[in-house]
């Protein structure tokens, strides 16, 4: 029983001094104090200053993010934003049902009960465009406005 709690006791303490440190960008705001850190491996949507637009998971390499193989500088940002999964797959799914409800119903009642109603069709066809423009609601953290970007090494 002695050798087993030794053993793991060294294979936690081996755990714990071998543990890599994860990187994150520590977005900060120069006149309020105010930070946000956004973890490696987490969805973003990035803009440069040349214009081009990234998404997806970033990972941090020598101060650089990466992008679906894309090395961008954080001098060359021109805003950032978190951008999960789960809240655009949700957002997209509400706005092209939603405009797919009302729009058949304003078909529907045009037909049924008065003409003047089709123009229901119109925030209907609204609602599902803007469902495949990938909403994101999420801050913009521009770097025009104070937003500072820099890469931390947190332990875990």
């Amino acid at each position: 029983m002695k050798k087993a709690i030794i053993l793991l006791l060294s294979i936690f303490f081996a755990n714990t001094l071998c543990a890599q440190e994860q990187k994150a960008i520590q977005i900060t705001k120069e006149n309020k104090q105010r930070e946000v850190l956004i973890k490696e491996n987490k969805r973003i949507f990035i803009k440069t200053v040349d214009g081009k637009e990234y998404s997806g998971r970033y990972s941090v390499e020598q101060n650089v993010l990466i992008i679906d193989d894309e090395k961008i500088e954080l001098t060359d940002i021109d805003y950032l934003k978190r951008n999960p999964a789960f809240t655009s797959i949700l957002t997209s799914v509400v706005f092209v049902y939603g405009g797919i409800v009302t729009t058949t119903m304003g078909v529907a009642l045009s037909i049924l009960v008065n003409p003047n109603i089709f123009y229901l069709t119109i925030p209907g066809l609204g609602l599902i465009y803007a469902g495949f423009q990938k909403p994101n609601f999420h801050k913009k953290f521009i770097a025009e406005k104070n937003w500072m970007f820099e890469i931390l090494t947190i332990p875990e």
